[in-house]
């Protein structure tokens, strides 16, 4: 086992050092309006503030007022674990949809249920962040923060047609 100080990641790795678990401690929580899981649509006007743990200091989004767009890296905590993801399914159990893959959504039924959001940003105030399209409901526990770079942005990204009809009303305001 390796730890990276007190409250840091711990990594566990077997005899031949394949990498068994990792242990993440949550920067900061969500907070927002959205409280049911099960209302997954209209994320788009969505107003969250994020508020980063004191461990981190006042400063710890200095800078990040700069940027138009922040990644927020959250854990689905509240959705219930699905175990087995071997079977392809539909996407939101929608029958006109085709059954893909676990690595192929997006959403909450995941292995190690982590969300990935791209997020207007709408202010930072000391260990606040408010953004603007964040799909992640109340009291969500956020484990990282990434400015949005253009560098970062990929070119010429294509997608399957149904994803557009999955996604027609999901950051609709």
């Amino acid at each position: 086992m390796v730890e990276d100080g007190a409250d840091g990641p711990t990594l566990e790795k077997d005899l031949e050092g394949i990498m068994l678990s990792f242990e993440i401690t949550p920067i900061g929580t969500v907070r927002n309006a959205r409280t049911d899981v099960q209302d997954t649509d209209n994320w788009g006007a969505v107003r969250s503030t994020i508020t980063v743990d004191e461990r981190f200091g006042d400063a710890c989004l200095q800078g990040l007022e700069g940027f138009s767009h922040v990644e927020v890296l959250f854990i689905f905590d509240q959705f219930p674990d699905h175990g087995d993801y071997r079977e392809p399914r539909p996407n939101r159990g929608r029958p006109d949809l085709p059954p893909v893959g676990v690595f192929a959504g997006r959403g909450p039924r995941r292995p190690n249920r982590i969300g990935v959001t791209s997020c207007a940003i709408d202010g930072v105030h000391g260990r606040e962040l408010t953004v603007v399209g964040l799909d992640a409901v109340s009291g969500t526990p956020v484990i990282d923060l990434k400015p949005v770079m253009t560098e970062f942005l990929p070119e010429n990204v294509k997608q399957p047609e149904w994803v557009s009809r999955l996604m027609s009303e999901y950051f609709q305001p």
